[in-house]
């Protein structure tokens, strides 16, 4: 692990480092001693930052910022993981296999990736939001959970492709490579070729593309709850953004802190996923 720290630069170590604190908040968040973020204080409506009691100060509304903040880290960073991690998985297992067997199958998921790629990621996520989590009576809310649950799925969706397509490449640079070869020939059986010599070597790309593909998913999950299509009540960053949006003039604490952590957030993965990205291609390099 020190080994690892120390071939960090120093971006990507302040990156780990605020992510981890990130993370740490999800998991300990509950049991900090920190206000309620469903209740609001009435003597301090729209307080600045460090104000007594107050760290990141208060809505127009007297909500408690840092809670607020906290409690929204849970929603949105469950959202990212959750997304990520089950379309990365359907979009890997469908672009390696794809590579691997070629032939029409292949030439259909790559038409298909294409097609969901040529499509702005807000934009598909927000046509099967707002199918999916429509009510058919306007009065009738729609169940808080089937929402969240919509908005993974929309974004599963939504990042199936990405990763899919990364697997697809990655696959194709190394399923013709001597070993690979070498195994065919000695008869190794196709699922043994494909999680013995292609799955490890694909898997660092893959690796590297998951932290940027969490980026996204946090920044429309962000975009949807701002637009009224995500996570209500301010139980997540976006939706926090999104209850505040006409508060900025009488409290503008209220609107930045939740934007400067959700772009913290962003910019560290991004950068984290930008070094595994640089170390991988110095591998590939010394292959």
């Amino acid at each position: 692990m020190r080994k690892l720290w120390s071939e960090f630069n120093l971006p990507t170590k302040i990156s780990v480092t605020w992510v981890s604190i990130i993370l740490f908040l999800v998991i300990t968040g509950s049991f900090l001693p920190l206000p309620n973020p469903t209740e609001y204080d009435p003597n301090a409506s729209g307080v600045g930052l460090f104000s007594p009691g107050h760290i990141l100060g208060t809505d127009i509304n007297g909500y408690d910022l840092l809670s607020n903040v906290v409690n929204g880290a849970r929603i949105s960073i469950l959202i990212a993981l959750i997304s990520v991690g089950v379309g990365g998985l359907i979009g890997s297992a469908i672009g390696i296999g794809s590579a691997y067997i070629r032939g029409k199958l292949d030439i259909t998921v790559n038409l298909l990736f294409n097609i969901l790629l040529s499509i702005p990621n807000l934009v598909l996520g927000l046509a099967l939001v707002a199918i999916l989590a429509t009510s058919a009576d306007p009065s009738t809310p729609i169940d808080p959970n089937r929402r969240v649950f919509i908005i993974i799925f929309s974004l599963t969706v939504v990042i199936i492709p990405i990763l899919g397509r990364i697997a697809r490449g990655a696959t194709l640079s190394w399923v013709n490579r001597e070993f690979i070869v070498a195994a065919r020939s000695m008869g190794m059986k196709d699922r043994h070729i494909i999680f013995k010599h292609i799955v490890p070597n694909v898997l660092p790309a893959i690796y590297a593309v998951i932290f940027l593909a969490i980026g996204v998913v946090i920044v429309a999950e962000g975009a949807l709850s701002l637009l009224g299509v995500g996570i209500i009540d301010g139980v997540s960053w976006g939706a926090m953004i999104g209850r505040v949006a006409g508060d900025f003039t009488y409290a503008p604490q209220s609107m930045y802190v939740p934007v400067v952590v959700l772009a913290l957030t962003v910019i560290a993965f991004n950068q984290i996923g930008d070094h595994l990205r640089s170390q991988l291609d110095s591998r590939e390099g010394k292959i």
